[in-house]
């Protein structure tokens, strides 16, 4: 006696299912992170947008509320992302989670996307002239080789 197993078609499942999107603010990423919504609302995954909060060396801020200013661009752009998903909400489904890390751009980055198990990083391209020399955080990212990146310009 021959047993058959039956073959079930597996339909859109082969996408990522987790999509970290680095925003702080920027225009590019902003545009990155208008991106990764509509990969993630197609692909049926969660949209993870990461807030890396700058760390300063001590004494480097000399009394400057840097904690205070960082918490809140970290607040605006929560309020900016909630306003979006509302004014979508009933015409598109999408699974988004915030999150903050401390570090700088690329650890933090790094960081948020192995402890979110992301599948794939889209960030926005580098805004400042100096990246392209010493290198910007996307070409680190896509050099660290761990996860499929998208740079967004």
């Amino acid at each position: 006696m021959t047993e058959q197993h039956a073959h079930q078609f597996e339909r859109g499942t082969d996408g990522p299912k987790v999509i970290v999107v680095g925003v702080d603010g920027s225009d590019s990423s902003m545009r990155a992170a208008a991106y990764a919504t509509g990969l993630a609302r197609r692909q049926n995954a969660l949209l993870a947008l990461v807030y890396v909060q700058p760390v300063l060396a001590a004494g480097a801020a000399l009394g400057a509320p840097v904690a205070v200013a960082t918490d809140e661009v970290a607040e605006d752009l929560v309020a900016q992302i909630r306003a979006a998903t509302e004014r979508v909400k009933g015409i598109f489904d999408l699974r988004w989670e915030f999150h903050t890390f401390r570090g700088d751009p690329y650890s933090g980055l790094v960081k948020a996307a192995d402890e979110l198990k992301a599948d794939a990083v889209v960030v926005g391209a580098s805004e400042q002239a100096g990246h392209r020399i010493i290198g910007s955080v996307a070409i680190r990212l896509v050099k660290a080789g761990r996860w499929p990146v998208t740079v967004v310009p």
